[in-house]
């Protein structure tokens, strides 16, 4: 899948972008309190509803087809699907678009996809006095038995004061994958924590030198995998303080994890999404810790890795001996209905279509995050025989087992990673070497968006 999924390296088009509308980040992040208090039957202040009023729907290349059938299944209504980035990388378009709305009164699109769980932050929230863009969902817009109908949890990060702002498209749970062909082939066992995962990379390194256990070449890796499946305390929020401790002990493991791995070459520094990472690795992945939708993106992917059928499996993820069984998350992307919407039937009818209609099983390249769609679509990949072992257990426990001491402020620790980790790593340097002007980078964003540095 791609569902965070083409997270290709946007680098110098991402740190440009977040750089030249710092100014215009600003002003959406920290100002005003959150939305929700209107008094129409929405819980927000509707615009004059009008049926027969087009919506537009802004969504990424992965999720243009669900947007699409939904136009076909719909023909009553007049859908104009746009695509932008989907907001990969922490980019900031789409915050960026809606404050140049905002500021001209008009324009704003109905419905919107983005691959960041962090936008809820400042979409929640009125800009100088204008009206928050995200709608309030769970005020009339859509029932409780539909919102209820999500998988425990999904709904945590679009809540804001007991208002529910978006609703989740996928879950994206790290799994530990592994080639099940070759762990056998070698005599491995497929690991269980995160220490008898670097124990397996110097066997690997020892034994069978070219084979890897992972990459932190792409700007997620490294933030979502390794430090929030460590239960890292490196980016936290709570309130209007944000914190960032890359010499908290877990984060020290980490940090050394990584050193250790890329020093023994088991891990590496290329973008899983890069076209070199397919002609250097392909059938030498050994094993990976990973979100669920590399499924689709990377294992059922003609032009990426193409596992064969029977050979890959997904194992629970890894934690720290002794520790909480506890994972970290790359994304899981939203859906925003807009609250400026003439047409807002059209709107609800829209995001219950994409979370939860039985395109969005057959569409879906990852775990979906309404529960009775997630269960076909587990039920369907279990039976396909594609994949080895306990697919769907391994699943269903990270899914319930995402660490809960993450934050999601309103601006991503990609643009930062992409900026000073991955060239630095490229340069030479090691994770160790960087951390603490990874650190600084946090702690200047966050002061940038109004946040309380602690």
């Amino acid at each position: 899948m791609a569902s965070q999924h083409r997270r290709s390296r946007l680098v110098p088009r991402i740190i440009a972008l977040a750089t030249g509308l710092a100014a215009v980040a600003a002003l959406t992040a920290c100002s005003g309190g959150s939305g929700g208090g209107g008094n129409s039957q929405y819980g927000f202040d509707a615009a004059e509803q009008d049926a027969k009023a087009p919506i537009t729907v802004w969504v990424d290349s992965s999720r243009e087809p669900i947007a699409n059938a939904f136009k076909a299944a719909n023909p009553d209504l007049t859908v104009n699907v746009e695509t932008y980035d989907g907001n990969s990388g922490g980019s900031d378009s789409f915050k960026t678009k809606i404050a140049l709305f905002d500021q001209s009164g008009s324009g704003w699109p109905d419905v919107v996809f983005s691959t960041q769980q962090n936008d809820t932050s400042w979409a929640s929230k009125s800009t100088n006095g204008g009206q928050p863009f995200a709608a309030v969902l769970n005020k009339g817009l859509l029932s409780d038995d539909f919102l209820n109908g999500f998988t425990k949890g999904a709904l945590d990060p679009m809540t804001v004061d007991g208002n529910v702002y978006g609703v989740r498209n996928d879950l994206a749970p790290v799994v530990y994958w592994y080639n099940d062909a070759l762990m056998k082939q070698f005599g491995y066992d497929v690991p269980k924590t995160w220490e008898d995962y670097q124990a397996l990379s110097d066997k690997v390194a020892a034994e069978h030198p070219g084979y890897i256990l992972g990459s932190v070449g792409d700007s997620f890796e490294g933030p979502y995998i390794y430090y929030w499946g460590a239960q890292a305390p490196v980016f936290q929020v709570n309130g209007d303080t944000f914190t960032s401790n890359f010499s908290d002990p877990n984060a020290v493991k980490a940090t050394k994890l990584i050193d250790h791995m890329l020093a023994n070459k088991t891990l590496v520094n290329d973008s899983v999404f890069g076209a070199d990472f397919v002609s250097k690795y392909s059938g030498k992945v050994l094993g990976m810790p990973g979100p669920a939708w590399y499924s689709g993106a990377l294992f059922q992917n003609k032009d990426s890795l193409n596992a064969p059928t029977g050979t890959v499996g997904a194992a629970a993820p890894l934690y720290w001996s002794g520790s909480d069984k506890v994972t970290g998350n790359v994304g899981g992307g939203v859906w925003y209905g807009s609250s400026h919407s003439k047409n807002l039937a059209a709107v609800a009818k829209f995001l219950q279509y994409a979370t939860s209609s039985d395109d969005a099983v057959k569409l879906a390249s990852g775990l979906p995050a309404y529960q009775s769609a997630a269960d076909k679509w587990l039920t369907q990949q279990a039976s396909s025989g594609y994949y080895v072992g306990d697919f769907k257990s391994a699943l269903t426990t990270a899914a319930s087992s995402v660490w809960s001491g993450w934050g999601y402020p309103s601006f991503s620790p990609e643009v930062a990673y992409a900026s000073i980790v991955i060239p630095g790593i490229s340069a030479g340097k090691t994770q160790a070497d960087l951390v603490t002007q990874l650190q600084k980078e946090y702690d200047n964003q966050a002061q940038v968006q109004g946040y309380t540095v602690k």
